[in-house]
């Protein structure tokens, strides 16, 4: 085994760079929304300007996947990052629906590149422990990066509402920063690639199509609050500040308990930590129900903490239960879960009612998750 600090302390803050990519993808434009779908010509489908890249992500990534087992990660990589520059970008001078919706469309499926090689870039510069600590400076930067562009979204589309699209030429600089400070070619590829991956096989007491339902799931349950508990904060009469600091406060958490995920994986083992995800994640949805601000509080740190603790541990269950030579198709598989529960979010209006039994609905779904979990680490007999 190499030791990790053959990559060097530069190429480590690319990686997770590249990984601030993903978030930022539709989220961008939320700011601006409205001027900018108004800019671009599609005024009757705003949010889809937001959607679609999930929906790009979802249909692309096993072609993804394959393309990247065949060519190589850091290959895709370069290519991934290249068009994700070009595409975002691109579409400040279409205009309509169809040449807008087709882009970023386009754009989606280039993220699942981009997010699936550079996750398997990853895992080939580091193992065990030190893997995991990656990937929870992973999920950080997933988080991280919907913050800084959001802010840096807002501000621009203040000036002009094309300019937020130029954050997507992000894409280029961590190209550059790839180029120089990744080598081509990782210890780790080289070693794994000798072996049949049996060791990565010997996991299936947890297997893979469970870890894409969860992931699914817990981005299901995730992203829903981001979508209807603005609207619900409204009909409750807070301000639109109080609702930003309430988002900024999640995503803040979201980091700051990835930042320990991987001790508490060490202590409670892998279900374990995903049963506290969503059981964390169905106490948030009770909060979130209630008018009391205070009460919001611990629902957003609640939540936040559940997205620390799930979603980075799913990424490494992913990696570890890869042989080498398939390891790229089953982390697009990964990315493919991720959007999917992204893009799921946009049928939750569709539940009846008012918006309190879409959070006792999400709210259901995480605990029905957390007892199912729990049930099977019993007949595991004590497998974490």
């Amino acid at each position: 085994m190499h030791p990790s600090n053959q990559l060097s302390s530069l190429g480590r803050y690319t990686l997770l760079c590249i990984a601030s990519l993903t978030v930022m993808v539709g989220a961008l434009v939320a700011p601006g929304l409205l001027s900018i779908a108004n800019g671009l010509g599609v005024n009757g489908s705003p949010t889809w300007l937001m959607t679609l890249p999930s929906l790009g992500a979802v249909v692309c990534a096993p072609i993804a996947g394959k393309v990247i087992d065949r060519y190589g990660a850091y290959s895709c990589l370069i290519i991934g990052l290249f068009l994700y520059g070009a595409i975002g970008a691109f579409v400040f001078v279409l205009y309509g629906p169809i040449p807008v919706f087709i882009n970023r469309f386009a754009l989606g499926g280039v993220t699942a590149i981009v997010m699936a090689s550079g996750t398997v870039l990853i895992s080939e510069w580091y193992t065990d422990k030190e893997r995991l600590g990656m990937m929870a400076q992973q999920g950080m930067a997933i988080e991280l990066g919907g913050v800084i562009f959001l802010f840096l979204g807002g501000q621009l589309a203040v000036q002009h509402w094309g300019l937020p699209l130029s954050l997507y030429l992000a894409g280029w600089v961590f190209l550059a920063m790839l180029l120089f400070f990744v080598p081509r070619h990782s210890p780790q590829f080289e070693d794994e690639s000798k072996g049949d991956g049996s060791a990565a096989l010997t996991l299936n007491y947890f297997s893979l199509k469970k870890v894409y339902l969860c992931t699914t799931l817990a981005m299901l349950v995730f992203f829903s609050c981001m979508v209807v508990l603005p609207i619900a904060m409204h009909q409750q009469g807070y301000r639109e500040e109080q609702v930003g600091y309430l988002l900024a406060l999640i995503s803040s958490m979201a980091v700051v308990s990835a930042l320990f995920m991987p001790r508490l994986e060490r202590r409670l083992g892998q279900a374990g930590l995903l049963i506290s995800a969503f059981a964390l994640y169905a106490f948030a949805y009770w909060c979130f129900g209630q008018a009391s601000l205070w009460v919001l509080v611990l629902g957003a740190l609640f939540v936040g903490t559940g997205f620390g603790f799930s979603i980075p541990l799913l990424n490494h269950m992913t990696v570890e239960r890869s042989p080498a030579a398939v390891r790229g198709r089953n982390l697009s598989y990964f990315t493919m879960a991720i959007f999917s529960g992204q893009f799921l979010t946009s049928f939750i209006e569709l539940i009846p009612g008012d918006i309190n039994n879409v959070f006792i609905a999400c709210m259901g779904a995480a605990s029905l998750v957390a007892l199912l979990l729990l049930i099977s680490r019993f007949q595991q007999k004590g497998n974490p």
